[in-house]
């Protein structure tokens, strides 16, 4: 009797040994089945999408004829698309510089029915460009900053409130939406006089000024200026204005990837007669890098595809130039010109062919286009997240 007893009393409180009746066993298949069901969901939707970009894409990007490759479309800037039929009554499209072109070398040609589409001719080289300076100027600020904010916050800081109060603004500022980010970018980096610019030409109505004297001052040998001016709207700002978004996830990856490193380590380093810096420096980072790289490369991914801060602080729709060859002068005052122009990026060039231009069979192959190639780009800076990951992990044994 005590036996039985004592088998109720478990059964009635739950033994998670006891063997699963026919009741329970059907009750755990019917959940296992729900969370399958929403896994492979995932799985669908993904492929479901990854699956029409492709279909739609790989027409444009590829081409059944050598090289296989639309080296145009990669190649050249975003020009105006002009649609016409030709006197045989045969539709023909051409870029806007070729039709004028062709329309000036050809004046017999009957030219009926023409139509122009914005931004739908040419290639996406403009909108690469511009993204890849944005994203190599948001990374240089962000990594710069955040790893030292992690490195702080892991291995300097006596832990206590402020430090959490630190931490918590860092996870807060992580929940700001975009479009906010823009509009401080818009505020502080373009707006604001208190960035400095090598000029020629200083623009004495925007000069900051400190206790009624403007901040402009002539550099001997030359003849320019170095001027608190404000960047505007510019390459710089953007870059900066995607740093400061970005930061927060950095900060967070970087210091799990500290946290995740033995303390044992720091021990034999500082008992070896290493100061706080060679400890972290010599048997810190080095362990740490692996998860360093990865946060830096899913920061890459994050800014890359980003639109409202860009919008606000450094992209234009379309541009006749790449950035350095609009830039002028000699040494600092070349960088402070490149830094300060304007830029085509990929996301804000998707965003205006997808929303100013009515889609068409004449638009679509823009639109697809861009769209395929900017998913290739983010697949492309995960894959080397996870293979530099790998590689900086074989060489670590510990």
């Amino acid at each position: 009797m005590a036996k039985d007893s004592t088998a109720s009393n478990s059964v009635s409180a739950g033994n998670p040994f006891q063997s699963l009746n026919g009741g329970r066993k059907n009750k755990d298949r019917a959940w296992a089945g729900l969370f399958a069901v929403s896994t492979y969901l995932v799985v669908i939707f993904a492929l479901f999408v990854f699956g029409d970009i492709l279909s739609k894409g790989l027409p444009v990007l590829f081409k059944a004829e050598a090289p296989f490759v639309n080296v145009d479309f990669l190649t050249k800037s975003p020009e105006t698309l002009v649609v016409y039929e030709n006197g045989a009554g045969e539709t023909v499209r051409m870029d806007n510089p070729d039709f004028l072109k062709f329309q000036k070398e050809h004046p017999e040609e009957t030219f009926d029915n023409v139509k122009t589409h914005s931004y739908s001719g040419g290639g996406i080289l403009g909108p690469l460009v511009g993204t890849a300076c944005l994203v190599v100027i948001c990374m240089v600020a962000a990594l710069l900053v955040g790893i030292s904010a992690s490195i702080y916050l892991n291995e300097y800081a006596k832990q206590g409130r402020m430090v959490n109060w630190i931490r918590l603004a860092i996870m807060n500022l992580a929940g700001v939406p975009s479009i906010v980010f823009g509009m401080f970018g818009f505020a502080f980096f373009c707006l604001s006089p208190w960035f400095p610019k090598f000029t020629y030409t200083p623009n004495y109505e925007n000069v900051a000024e400190l206790f009624g004297h403007q901040l402009v001052w002539k550099i001997i040998g030359t003849n320019g200026y170095f001027s608190f001016e404000g960047w505007g709207n510019s390459m710089i700002a953007g870059g900066f204005t995607l740093a400061v978004m970005v930061l927060p996830v950095i900060i967070t990856a970087c210091e799990e990837s500290l946290r995740a490193v033995p303390r044992g380590f720091r021990e034999a380093a500082l008992a070896l007669g290493a100061n706080k810096w060679q400890c972290i420096r010599t048997a810190v980072l080095p362990y740490a890098s692996p998860g360093i790289l990865t946060a830096s490369v899913l920061g890459i991914t994050r800014v890359a595809g980003e639109t409202a801060p860009i919008m606000f602080t450094a992209a234009v729709a379309m541009k006749g130039k790449l950035p350095w060859q609009e830039a002028s002068g000699n040494g600092a005052f070349w960088l402070s010109d490149f830094l300060s122009q304007s830029v085509e990026a990929l996301p804000y060039h998707i965003y205006t062919v997808a929303l100013k231009v009515p889609r068409s069979k004449d638009t679509e192959s823009m639109q697809d286009g861009a769209i395929l190639v900017f998913m290739l780009l983010v697949m492309l800076f995960a894959g080397i997240s996870i293979a530099l990951r790998a590689r900086a992990r074989k060489k670590l044994k510990w």
